[in-house]
């Protein structure tokens, strides 16, 4: 699915992939769809303790954390297109209009993903001040809106050159709106 989609990817090439039979499948799963829900759900919890346990976490000041967060996204961005840009934000290009379970599990993934940020992103402007109008959520969901796009654009010249440098500009307006603070 993340190499040719979800609607191009039938139940037949995940058994043949899988090593299972149809049979199998449907013992599991009642539908495609079921299986795109259990996917993203399962793409949460996998991804959850890459992210926790990445060694930015350990910095002490927000604001690093926050940068080391996005270098740690730009470290990421190699290799094949399929292997890097986000599963959920695949499938609900896709599915968002034919599939309200899939679209409504990809916003509880990508979600999850927001709300991990937003405390740093919080910490950072209780230290460094932010405009008014700026809050944690708010830019957490912006870093996601980046990386996403980011992908999108990678996979326009199946390069993440392109994503590189659109998240390079993601942390260079993290550091304006925060001033000049922070270490990293």
């Amino acid at each position: 699915m993340r190499k040719q989609g979800y609607a191009a990817t039938s139940v037949d090439e995940i058994c043949a992939v899988a090593g299972v039979t149809k049979g199998a499948f449907f013992h599991h799963f009642e539908s495609k769809e079921a299986l795109g829900v259990a996917a993203a759900e399962g793409w949460t919890e996998r991804a959850r303790p890459m992210f926790e346990l990445a060694p930015h976490n350990r910095l002490d000041d927000p604001l690093d954390r926050l940068l080391g967060h996005i270098d740690f996204r730009l470290a990421m961005l190699d290799g094949p297109t399929e292997d890097y840009t986000c599963f959920v934000g695949t499938m609900v290009q896709e599915a968002y209009a034919t599939s309200d379970r899939i679209r409504t599990a990809c916003e509880a993934s990508i979600n999850a993903y927001c709300e991990a940020l937003a405390p740093d992103i919080q910490a950072a402007i209780d230290v460094y001040g932010a405009p008014n109008d700026v809050t944690a959520i708010g830019l957490a969901q912006h870093v996601q809106s980046v990386l996403q796009g980011a992908f999108v654009l990678a996979k326009t010249t199946n390069d993440p050159a392109i994503a590189r440098g659109t998240v390079t500009h993601l942390k260079r307006y993290v550091r304006m709106l925060f001033g000049s603070g922070g270490a990293a």
